[in-house]
């Protein structure tokens, strides 16, 4: 408890005493909010994602991956294949990383709306690689109705999705080609996968 006191995740406070010996307990931040459920922007599944067994096993792996010259990722060296491969043969991890992602893009898209809404003001259009599901590009659109807003993801992970009047779900494989549009964006994976492969560059 101390060490997240630390990290900010819980706060100490002074407790009213009833026998005048000072006590302490800890209190909730802002941060650690986002855990409760009652709360509109809860990201438990995204903690659970990252928890997971299956994406914790990969740390394990980070010398044997340093030491290979063929996987993008310490995880395709522990499991043999990608994540969104893996996740297309095991439901329970799809539903996972999706309840996941939608968790996270309802917090971010909370915060750009609120704080940094002069990003979409000036666009015309925008793809949005590796949506999921469309949570986050459901509250942009919405937000502005001038914005032609394409969400694209695997085929399997907006099969059957309905967008709107400017918004639309497009299945392809960004390895292959990406929809045009006026703006690209890369909301989650690219900075985890940049920063590892600059680490194995960098020591290789």
């Amino acid at each position: 408890m101390r060490i997240l006191v630390h990290d900010g995740f819980f706060s100490i406070q002074s407790l009213p005493s009833v026998d005048r010996e000072e006590r302490e307990g800890y209190s909730l931040t802002p941060a650690s909010r986002l855990l409760l459920k009652e709360e509109s922007l809860n990201i438990t599944p995204l903690f659970l994602v990252f928890l997971d067994p299956i994406m914790l096993d990969p740390w394990q792996n980070m010398s044997k991956w340093l030491r290979n010259e063929n996987d993008i990722n310490p995880f395709q060296t522990t499991h043999g294949k990608m994540a969104y491969e893996l996740a297309v043969e095991d439901p329970k991890l799809y539903q996972s990383i999706n309840e996941g992602m939608a968790s996270d893009g309802r917090l971010v898209a909370s915060v750009i709306l609120k704080h940094c809404k002069g990003i979409f003001e000036e666009l015309d259009s925008v793809v949005d690689v590796g949506g999921g599901t469309g949570t986050f590009a459901m509250c942009i659109a919405e937000a502005f109705p001038n914005l032609s807003y394409i969400n694209f993801d695997l085929p399997q992970v907006v099969k059957g999705l309905e967008g709107s009047k400017n918004l639309s779900f497009v299945g392809g494989d960004m390895f292959e080609t990406i929809p045009k549009a006026q703006a690209v964006l890369f909301k989650v994976f690219i900075p985890y996968y940049t920063c590892l492969l600059t680490l194995k560059s960098l020591i290789i």
